[in-house]
């Protein structure tokens, strides 16, 4: 790929990533909102709601937070593929191999630790989403059919003031994320001594 499409690409993947999430949320919000939004107009469904239901609403949420998030993924996998040496592709080409068994006996195994520490960082970070679930579903959803754990506890600590409760929840998933980071730093310390 030539200089130029590359730099556009990387300037669209970061707009995404630097866009606030409350501003990306609006805007998905809008594209599918029932009365006037693109992506029904274009598909022909006049008046869905794709809130209404709970799975197309976790999907369209899950779709905002993949948005927002992947050009982190693609600029640590680019940087990732750009350090493998032009050598170890050449010598792959030279024995025979084609651009898919390059691909999946050589790249993927070279990027196999950078993998598991995007994954394991992905989930840290998607495990806390907030603003994207609570503006999108307007707080849980109808009768709290979208709820997650950090809305559930914003709803029971300062809506319903348990703040017993909200803050037992708050406990609960830092430990559920303490054990995610501790896999996380095992995957960094492996790659250390993979390098």
């Amino acid at each position: 790929m030539s200089r130029w499409p590359r730099a556009a690409l990387s300037l669209a993947a970061m707009a995404a990533w630097a866009a606030p999430a409350i501003t990306g949320s609006t805007v998905w919000m809008f594209l599918f909102d029932a009365n006037l939004g693109l992506v029904n107009q274009v598909l022909g469904l006049d008046g869905h709601n794709w809130m209404y239901d709970r799975y197309s609403a976790f999907a369209l949420v899950g779709a905002v937070v993949v948005w927002h998030s992947f050009p982190f993924v693609m600029v640590t996998l680019y940087a990732g593929i750009r350090a493998i040496p032009d050598s170890t592709l050449e010598a792959a080409a030279l024995d025979g191999a084609g651009t898919w068994q390059t691909f999946w006996r050589i790249v993927v195994p070279m990027l196999r630790p950078l993998l598991a520490i995007v994954v394991i960082q992905s989930i840290i970070w998607d495990f806390k989403i907030f603003t994207q679930i609570y503006v999108m579903t307007g707080g849980g959803g109808i009768a709290g059919q979208n709820l997650t754990l950090n809305v559930y506890a914003y709803q029971q600590a300062f809506a319903a003031s348990e703040y017993g409760l909200g803050s037992a929840i708050g406990v609960v998933m830092m430990l559920i994320l303490l054990g995610v980071t501790l896999v996380y730093l095992r995957a960094l310390r492996r790659e250390g001594e993979a390098l």
